[in-house]
């Protein structure tokens, strides 16, 4: 590759344009279409699904990429504490987003499914921003395609249930319990971060331990600290391939309001990066930052968190691809 195509896929300097300047992408990289010819030359690929039908109390999600690229804009291209520069390591780029069917929910996770797959024919490995949680489960459908993944969830609710509102299978509170079912993940190879808060009953979590789903909630995460918990996850994964998806309602809502389903007493900010720089050296195939919802943050620090921790996600997915 030539050094015209390697600066091609650099983030537009501060330096050079200022940050309120140009048109927002994420992490003010170029963005290539699949007609682009630098297309073929995407590794690492940012995505964006603005949509968010399975929703059951407060919308929103549905604004977060675009909320999400504006906040990127903030972003440098170092990463001072892992030392990692992605845009150095893998050619990345703003892949556009998914164009979403906002009234028919089966038609738009085809929509998500078909994105994704034709991303792994490409070897583009994919880092979305949603969305609510439903979102995943396409994603998923799209990528594990040939085995079950591991999965890594962070996040305040498990998305184990079942069923909402008289027998509808596909909700943000469904979508894990449906890749389990569809062989998309092996759920004795998953592990959830982070559980809390109030609950209609328990069998969510009972229907995922009987699974072999590890659940760690927020007591175990503050008693044990990041570190070792950390371990455990990267223990339950292993080497084989495997997916992160990170809800941003994880984190606790003093530090991150913008969310359809706030908990209290979750991780603070720092911790919530901390995690991430944990997963380095995993077999990560991709991973998403779901439920930012801009309505509920207009000042944006909610998608300022998400923008920060999708660098993070870029840094240790770039590194294990270089």
């Amino acid at each position: 590759m030539n050094d015209i195509t390697k600066e091609f896929f650099q983030p537009v300097s501060g330096m050079d344009l200022p940050r309120f300047a140009g048109v927002p992408t994420f992490m003010r990289l170029p963005h290539v279409t699949p007609d682009h010819p630098a297309y073929d030359h995407v590794q690492l690929g940012l995505v964006g699904v603005p949509w968010d039908a399975g929703t059951t109390n407060r919308p929103g999600p549905r604004h977060g990429p675009r909320q999400v690229r504006d906040l990127s804009t903030m972003i440098r291209a170092g990463n001072p504490v892992t030392g990692v520069n992605p845009f150095d390591l893998v050619n990345c780029a703003d892949l556009g987003d998914v164009s979403p069917n906002p009234i028919d929910i089966m038609d738009c996770m085809d929509r998500i499914s078909a994105f994704y797959a034709h991303l792994k024919s490409r070897s583009i490995l994919p880092i979305t921003v949603g969305g609510d949680h439903l979102v995943s489960l396409p994603v998923l459908r799209g990528l594990a395609t040939e085995a079950p993944l591991g999965l890594i969830q962070f996040d305040s609710h498990t998305d184990l249930f079942d069923t909402y509102f008289g027998g509808n299978k596909y909700t943000h509170g469904t979508p894990f319990r449906r890749a389990i079912e569809e062989g998309l993940v092996d759920p004795k190879r998953m592990v959830q971060v982070g559980i809390r808060g109030t609950a209609y009953n328990t069998e969510d979590v009972q229907w995922g331990e009987a699974q072999g789903v590890r659940i760690i909630r927020i007591e175990e995460f503050f008693e044990r600290g990041v570190k070792d918990v950390m371990a455990e996850v990267r223990a339950i994964v292993g080497s084989q391939p495997t997916y992160c998806t990170y809800d941003i309602d994880f984190v606790d809502p003093a530090y991150a309001p913008g969310t359809g389903t706030p908990e209290v007493g979750g991780p603070n900010s720092y911790q919530s990066i901390q995690v991430v720089r944990e997963l380095s050296g995993l077999n990560l195939i991709g991973a998403d930052l779901v439920e930012v919802s801009p309505p509920f943050d207009e000042r944006g620090n909610t998608a300022w968190l998400g923008a920060s921790l999708v660098f993070e996600l870029m840094c240790v997915c770039a590194s294990s691809m270089a």
